[in-house]
């Protein structure tokens, strides 16, 4: 318990820093947030609290597929201007890209493990 305790006051640090920074410099903030902390963490974590190295070995390869995967969340946002969209609709479509993303994941994963 003492674990997961510390794994989610790190998490929410290294959120709540980020958002915080966000206000005052957006670009840093910006580059934070686009760094692999997510990823260094949750690996670390996941070796730490496992001990299986396989296991580790293939969730960081699922992470190598997933991140370019992922950059579909933001494609509304390059259009939001020219398409006059606004917020909302732009983040609806971005995670409905991201369903469509995570099939894509699960395909490229099964045919990278056969």
């Amino acid at each position: 318990m003492i674990f997961t305790t510390l794994k989610i006051a790190i998490a929410a640090l290294v959120i709540a820093f980020a958002s915080w920074l966000s206000g005052k410099r957006p670009e840093l903030a910006g580059f934070i947030t686009a760094l692999p902390l997510v990823s260094i963490l949750a690996i670390a974590f996941s070796y730490i609290e496992y001990q299986d190295t396989a296991t580790t070995a293939q969730y960081a390869r699922s992470i190598i597929f997933a991140v370019p995967i992922s950059w579909l969340f933001f494609l509304p946002f390059f259009f939001i201007e020219k398409w006059d969209l606004n917020f909302w609709i732009s983040y609806g479509v971005g995670l409905g890209l991201l369903v469509i993303g995570y099939f894509l994941h699960q395909y490229i994963m099964r045919q990278v493990l056969s």
